[in-house]
């Protein structure tokens, strides 16, 4: 996104593989590593938004979104 606007937070439904959100889950799992009781003390739903946000950052969705083609 542009650094002159502001970023806002929206709740929306999207539609991703079972594969990748598969790969979300056991990637930041590993990550973070379990506690002493073997539970993993993660948002994995957190952990989704942030790795979509930064790809739709990086990846000039402010750009697609100005399209009308895109719609």
């Amino acid at each position: 996104m542009s650094e002159s606007s502001p970023l806002v937070r929206v709740h929306v439904n999207i539609e991703i593989s079972a594969a990748s959100l598969q790969a979300v889950v056991a990637n930041i799992k590993r990550k973070a590593g379990a506690d002493e009781q073997g539970r993993y003390r993660v948002d994995t739903a957190d952990a989704l938004a942030a790795m979509i946000s930064k790809f739709l950052q990086e990846k000039g969705f402010d750009e697609f979104a100005r399209d009308v083609d895109n719609y």
